[in-house]
């Protein structure tokens, strides 16, 4: 008998950038266990974001972490991103110049929903869900 792919996965991160390429290693993992590697590209954009969003806007006391959350779900997967701080993302405007703040627009762009909800305790969690595509 086969072992089951786990199908939630949690992991806890430092606020540093390096978090950023580890978180995207484990949701690569777990994609290809649950045979979602046809949406690889996209929800590691997409959580790329949602993480560098983590570490670099959430200023929360020192020894509080990034908990990453992936979960597969019926034809697709959800991805969250949890933090301390209780500050909520926004969508900025964007002209042609814009350097930054192009995050959340992609993820909008990608997502087949996304949006930000209160968690228990302190913080917030930005999810996305992502589904194969028809």
């Amino acid at each position: 008998m086969e072992d089951m792919p786990q199908q939630l996965i949690v992991r806890r991160w430092t606020r540093h950038p390096k978090s950023v390429g580890l978180a995207r290693t484990e949701l690569q993992r777990a994609l290809c266990g649950w045979g979602l590697a046809v949406i690889e590209e996209p929800a590691l954009l997409i959580l790329s974001e949602l993480v560098t969003n983590a570490v670099v806007h959430a200023r929360v006391p020192k020894g509080r972490q990034i908990e990453t959350r992936f979960e597969c779900e019926d034809k697709g997967v959800r991805i969250e991103v949890h933090d301390a701080s209780d500050e909520k993302p926004t969508l900025c405007p964007q002209t042609a110049d814009s350097e930054r703040g192009r995050g959340l627009t992609l993820v909008e762009a990608m997502a087949d929903e996304w949006a930000v909800s209160k968690r228990n305790g302190p913080g917030k969690v930005v999810w996305a869900v992502l589904r194969l595509p028809r």
